[in-house]
């Protein structure tokens, strides 16, 4: 498997958090509108048994991963600690792989901190007023007439995000998925595309250059993940639970019944130790398939899979 990492450009708010989960599932919608639905079906063969054509991380500021989902005592604490102002630095620069885990703490920033201006946060959430209009009254209502308000996510000027994304170069090539996620972009991405969210433009390619940390021994997550079953210590691993409640998009969304079974998943940044560690760019586990995750379509399949930077976890975490 190789990895690649696309710079985007956000040109709108979004609607839709950047998760790897729902940008996978936008990609196979992608896929089967530029592509045909047998190039998708080609692509999922094998899916849910350990051969994903390819993983999607969640979008990060550029140059940063997410902070293990450790406990700050496990960190070594910076000299002028506040624990308020630590707890908010949730981003680990790529340098910091070659530094020992302990140190990270003391090389995290924050979202203002990424942004490099104190005016902007990486990323802000705010209400926004819808209204539908009934076209016999000419205004709103009661019911499905009612106003409402829904969340818009917005980015800082000039943020740059970078999506990793490991893939089989015998089955899909890196062009092809740059033309794909090009495709995502200029329609939009997630809730409310269809009235200019969820924008965005791909303004690079590079090959990632993610290297594991010497003596490594457990992975770190860069997406939701499902790590049930797989092996993993539980005295060792350490993850913040994420249910994904989903729902079909794209001409799916008019089925008249969109949404899929939940699933129960690790969040990114998750820190996973397996019995026997072996070099790999992704772990986890294809779900769905055969209706379990949808009576509309039941070959439904969700990424449980995660891109993974290889860590080395020290032995005091399989005690605390």
């Amino acid at each position: 498997m190789d990895m690649i990492t696309l710079r985007i450009r956000p040109l709108s708010p979004f609607g839709t958090p950047l998760l790897g989960d729902t940008l996978f599932g936008q990609l196979c919608w992608a896929i089967r509108r530029q592509a045909g639905e047998a190039r998708l079906r080609e692509l999922l063969d094998g899916y849910l048994t350990g051969q994903p054509f390819a993983v999607v991380a969640d979008a990060f500021p550029s140059g940063y991963l997410p902070r293990p989902a450790l406990p700050l005592s496990g960190f070594e604490q910076p000299v002028d600690a506040d624990r308020k102002r630590l707890k908010k630095r949730h981003w680990i620069p790529q340098s910091a792989l070659a530094q020992p885990l302990r140190s990270w703490l003391k090389v995290a920033r924050s979202d203002q901190e990424v942004t490099g201006n104190p005016d902007f946060s990486l990323r802000e959430t705010w209400p926004q007023p819808h209204n539908t209009i009934n076209r016999q009254t000419g205004t709103t209502g009661e019911g499905q007439f009612a106003p409402y308000v829904m969340s818009q996510i917005g980015f800082a000027p000039d943020v740059i995000l970078d999506l990793h994304v490991v893939f089989d170069p015998a089955r899909v090539e890196a062009a092809e998925l740059q033309s794909w996620w090009s495709g995502i972009g200029a329609t939009g991405f997630g809730r409310d595309a269809s009235i200019g969210l969820g924008k965005f433009a791909v303004t690079e390619i590079v090959k990632t250059a993610l290297t594991a940390q010497a003596n490594a021994n457990a992975w770190l997550t860069l997406a939701p993940c499902a790590p049930q079953g797989c092996g993993f210590l539980p005295d060792a691993s350490r993850y913040q639970p994420f249910t994904r409640f989903g729902r079909h998009g794209d001409l799916a969304v008019q089925s008249g019944q969109p949404f899929k079974t939940p699933v129960l998943l690790a969040a990114a940044g998750a820190v996973l130790k397996p019995a026997r560690y072996v070099e790999t760019r992704f772990v986890g586990q294809g779900l769905g398939g055969d209706g379990r995750l949808s009576r509309v379509i039941p070959a439904t399949v969700q990424q449980g899979y995660a891109p993974v930077v290889s860590i080395s976890l020290p032995e005091w975490e399989k005690k605390s």
